[in-house]
């Protein structure tokens, strides 16, 4: 029996396709997935494209559109009602891409903002360059901005022709595509799910999102889990919280298990009893959570994390969320008791909840009672206190003296002892080595944006290669250097000597600022690599000692605020006089 399917196979130019997109004619159904990719996938994805690879074909649903205002990655479009709409089934990252990165507007998203280095054909990303040789995209895509931009920057006219090329390719890049025509939308659901079924699994989050959608009219006024990431990233610049975490933030204020069944999270006949919130709609629950998750991370940035790539572990932001959801204006005793909770769950790790970050923040959540901060805090505290450590093949309970100070002669920056070493770097208040100034947050931002650690913000001294293999992972060959700085000859050349224009106080601050004593910049200059390392990783050791002694305050008792304690003296002092 025939499905009344048609299936028209044909061709897009690049030139078409991202027209088709910045017109509104192109449409993205609002139960996709949301855009996922990385600068760097954009990067890949453009570099193929000029250098002829092929990059896969499109599927495109032809069907009527609404008159509405699009989101597209960065792009905002005001798109016409139209009868013969070109809806993406497959291929919603690659046109994201395409369409945002030879736009302009496009182009003011880091994301998106590359360039072409007509030297060698190479596309690369552009925040923070000015070399004439790479030219923006946009401008590449359009002839009458190449010909401008030659006559702006004449010292590169030995490569206008070979612009000229490259700007006539892109705009005749042909993509393959198959225009379905189908008014029953059931097929195209099982077309989308056979797709899927061979590329990526989806994540929980995009599970959720697909199942909660609502209405395509409504789908221009709906906050979405990847509108919350970017709004939490806009306001704090913390960096993108991953999509899973913020279902996991979202569902935490809800109630405890965030492992619970989400597909009937918001049914009208599923009003179970434990969730806290259960006459909620999504929209509301979505927005209380958002600003939640925002008070969450700015308490993690007050107490010393600056950037999700320097969170130890993604649960603990889910179960601070919860803990913000539900007392939002904690007071200063009770901030000091939650920074404490972080700091020793950072350091203790899951490993004491039997290894599981499942089993850890389901424990933690439900120690938190939306009716009592300060036994919630306490009951965090406890939860900690509880648990039992390896100590010489015995359990023994958690103290100050069984905990370890993380390893500095392993550096990682996808490991949480890692992450916690940046943290204490960052309280130091790092300083450029080229200018003397101290590093902001925007510049740390800047520098990880899109990425899921610290790397891109951590620099050698030494290059790998001529560093003794026993030393390589060691923490004390790292700086936290949100900047790029490439090694001279090997030996990071920021450090090897004081610039011209900072003074000599100056660039004490510097080197003390990346903990460098006078000790360890002799041992640099001088070349003596192994030297350098074992004085600055004793140095380390000491910043991290005592940065974790501050944080974790293992020898204090987690009384509750000083006001809870005078209404229970002055209740006690009344039954006595009662008596």
């Amino acid at each position: 029996m025939s499905s009344g399917l048609e299936t028209r196979a044909t061709t897009l130019d690049l030139d078409d396709l991202v027209g088709l997109a910045w017109s509104g004619r192109i449409r993205v159904p609002h139960f996709q997935r949301d855009f996922r990719w990385t600068r760097q996938d954009v990067i890949r994805l453009l570099d193929s494209v000029v250098k002829r690879y092929p990059v896969g074909g499109l599927l495109l649903w032809r069907r009527p559109a609404p008159a509405q205002r699009l989101t597209l990655g960065a792009l905002r479009i005001d798109a016409p009602q139209v009868d013969q709409a070109l809806w993406v089934v497959d291929g919603q990252q690659r046109v994201t891409s395409l369409a945002n990165a030879l736009h302009p507007d496009g182009a003011r998203d880091p994301r998106f903002d590359l360039g072409c280095d007509v030297r060698d054909d190479r596309i690369v990303s552009r925040p923070g360059t000015d070399d004439p040789y790479v030219i923006p995209l946009p401008t590449l895509f359009d002839l009458a901005k190449v010909l401008d931009w030659f006559a702006t920057h004449p010292e590169v006219g030995d490569y206008r022709n070979r612009a000229f090329e490259l700007a006539k390719h892109l705009r005749q890049f042909a993509i393959p595509a198959y225009q379905v025509v189908q008014d029953d939308t059931r097929v195209l659901r099982d077309i989308f799910d056979r797709m899927n079924s061979y590329g990526k699994r989806l994540s929980r989050a995009e599970i959720f999102s697909a199942l909660n959608a609502g209405d395509e009219s409504d789908a221009e006024h709906t906050l979405s889990i990847d509108q919350i990431a970017d709004h939490v990233e806009d306001e704090s610049g913390f960096g993108r919280v991953d999509a899973d975490t913020v279902l996991r933030a979202i569902l935490a204020r809800r109630g405890p298990d965030v492992h619970r069944e989400i597909r009937l999270e918001f049914d009208d006949d599923n009003r179970r009893g434990d969730l806290e919130f259960r006459n909620e709609d999504r929209d509301s629950a979505f927005a209380a959570g958002e600003e939640a998750l925002v008070r969450a991370v700015r308490f993690l940035q007050s107490i010393g994390v600056p950037h999700v790539t320097l969170l130890a572990y993604r649960y603990l932001l889910v179960v601070l969320t919860r803990v913000f959801a539900h007392h939002p204006d904690p007071d200063p005793a009770n901030l000091r008791l939650l920074g404490r909770w972080y700091w020793r769950a950072a350091v203790l790790g899951p490993e004491i909840f039997k290894g599981s970050a499942t089993g850890a923040v389901r424990i933690l959540c439900t120690r938190v009672d939306p009716a009592d901060l300060s036994g919630s805090i306490r009951d965090l505290l406890g939860a900690l206190d509880e648990r039992q450590v390896k100590v010489d093949e015995r359990q023994v309970k958690v103290d100050e003296r069984q905990v370890k100070i993380p390893e500095l002669r392993r550096f990682r920056t996808n490991e949480a002892s890692a992450k916690i070493t940046l943290c204490s770097w960052w309280e130091l208040g790092p300083r450029s080595p080229d200018t003397g100034v101290q590093f902001e947050l925007s510049q740390l931002t800047e520098a990880l944006i899109d990425r899921a650690t610290a790397a891109d913000a951590v620099a050698v001294f030494v290059a790998r290669r001529f560093v003794p293999e026993p030393y390589r992972l060691w923490a004390s060959n790292r700086a936290l250097v949100p900047v790029l700085i490439e090694p001279a000859n090997g030996v990071s050349g920021a450090f090897l000597q004081r610039p011209f224009d900072v003074a000599e106080d100056i660039w004490a601050q510097v080197l003390q600022s990346h903990s460098i004593s006078p000790e360890s910049e002799r041992h640099l200059a001088a070349g003596d690599t192994v030297a350098f390392l074992e004085s600055r990783r004793m140095d380390l050791q000491r910043v991290l000692g005592s940065f974790l002694a501050r944080k974790c305050e293992w020898g204090f008792e987690n009384t509750p605020p000083l006001h809870e304690l005078l209404i229970e003296d002055l209740d006690g002092a009344g039954d006595d006089d009662a008596a």
